[in-house]
């Protein structure tokens, strides 16, 4: 192939790395379309690469990158031009040191938030959205949609009011009031479903067959290749904060089960193609579930690769997946790299948002409750070694979930505005 020219600088365009879509069960490949099943045997499909295009990627040219994202568009399947790029430009999110709470936990290894709350919309959504809907741009989709618990539907919204172009996203119609809000402002058609969002993302599946939705790109159902793409930028930075090297253990949220698959596809590559190292025993990848929501963690505490789909309940919405599409992808994940998957109540989760809060200075919403909570009782369990690097992942901003922890929390102290009165309270000594 030839490279593309950008008329408005006449330097050539790196191409994309990216060479075929591939099915994960069979190995079936299918050229780079809008398409997300096998015709085959109907497993999923995902964006497998040139090894010799991404072994010429060096750190030099990453770091010579945009603050965003797009520095790693050569390890990406779109957006090498920057003009063909749909995108808030999230990315490179703080790495945060977390001394305190790994001392309250009894973890003396370095122990690291990746908060990806500050991010545009304020999820790690931005990141799967931007890739997503750039791949739809470049196959010539008109209208963007997605079924969402939430913080998708928020960052679909976003960036189709940044691109001028339509959107119509679906939710559950018991989705926390403060997700509501944040993609309604933005003034595309909102969609409120009768029912759990397995219920909107089967509708969904239905749509994206239908005429009047055939220019229609639903971000994770035709277009989810490139979608979960996406998620490989948290690995890459987390490596790239940490000077170039993997951490030895990650704890990872689940709904789908797919942002834990593309973290460790993301440590495998940057290994492979030589951009970054690796613990000396290799790294473990932890999943965290809610209690309310949990068929991959009964899954591997059972022992087995039959996931039960399950009716969600409980406060962590935004993981409120009952039939999780990459559940067995997961698994094997978790299980290849001798890791392990817990789940945490809602009580554990309120508790874990408190928590994280008080000692590290980051507002989770309940995902990061989630996360934290299971990271308590891995390390309390022995199944993660307090002895080694260990990086947590917060995916979203507390002050979309405030509900989860608003009767917990208020004024300590309650005065009239004089001396006299906060020397009576106790405020003076």
């Amino acid at each position: 192939m030839t490279s593309i020219i950008d008329e408005t600088t006449t330097s050539p365009v790196a191409e994309s790395p990216a060479r075929a879509l591939v099915c994960r069960g069979c190995g079936a490949e299918y050229p780079l379309a809008a398409q997300h099943a096998c015709y085959e045997c109907f497993g999923p499909l995902e964006v497998a690469y040139d090894q010799a295009a991404l072994a010429r990627v060096t750190r030099g040219q990453i770091v010579a990158g945009p603050q965003n994202i797009w520095r790693y568009a050569p390890l990406l399947p779109v957006g090498q031009d920057p003009a063909s790029r749909v995108t808030l430009d999230p990315g490179l999110t703080p790495l945060v040191s977390a001394p305190a709470l790994a001392a309250e936990l009894g973890i003396s290894a370095p122990l690291w938030v990746k908060d990806d709350s500050a991010n545009p919309t304020h999820s790690f959504k931005d990141r799967v959205v931007s890739v997503a809907l750039t791949a739809a741009r470049g196959l010539g989709f008109t209208r963007f949609a997605c079924a969402s618990t939430g913080n998708l539907a928020n960052s679909v919204a976003a960036h189709a009011a940044r691109a001028g172009v339509p959107s119509i996203v679906f939710i559950p119609g018991d989705l926390e009031q403060g997700k509501v809000i944040t993609t309604a402002v933005y003034g595309g058609d909102l969609v409120a479903i009768d029912g759990s969002y397995d219920d909107v993302n089967r509708l969904c599946s239905e749509l994206v067959e239908t005429d009047e939705f055939e220019d229609t790109a639903f971000v994770n159902v035709n277009v989810r290749p490139f979608y979960a793409e996406g998620s490989k930028t948290l690995g890459y930075e987390v490596a790239e904060q940490l000077g170039w090297r993997i951490p030895a253990q990650v704890v990872i949220p689940m709904a789908s089960g797919e942002l834990l698959t593309k973290i460790d596809k993301a440590f495998s590559e940057l290994v492979e193609i030589g951009l970054a190292t690796a613990p000396s025993g290799g790294w473990r990848v932890f999943g965290a579930q809610s209690a309310g929501c949990n068929p991959i963690a009964t899954a591997l505490h059972n022992d087995t690769d039959e996931i039960t789909p399950v009716r969600p309940t409980g406060i962590a919405k935004s993981l409120n997946i009952g039939d999780p599409a990459a559940g067995l992808y997961a698994l094997e994940a978790v299980r290849r790299t001798g890791g392990w998957m817990d789940y945490a109540d809602d009580d554990e989760i309120r508790a874990a948002i408190r928590l994280l809060a008080r000692t590290t200075g980051v507002f989770a919403e309940t995902a990061g409750g989630v996360t934290t909570a299971v990271l308590q009782k891995l390390v309390a369990s022995g199944r993660l070694d307090p002895s080694l690097e260990t990086v947590v992942f917060n995916t979203g901003e507390g002050l979309k979930t405030i509900d989860a922890v608003a009767g917990q929390v208020g004024p300590t102290y309650r005065v009239k505005p004089s001396l006299r009165a906060a020397r009576e309270a106790g405020l003076l000594g």
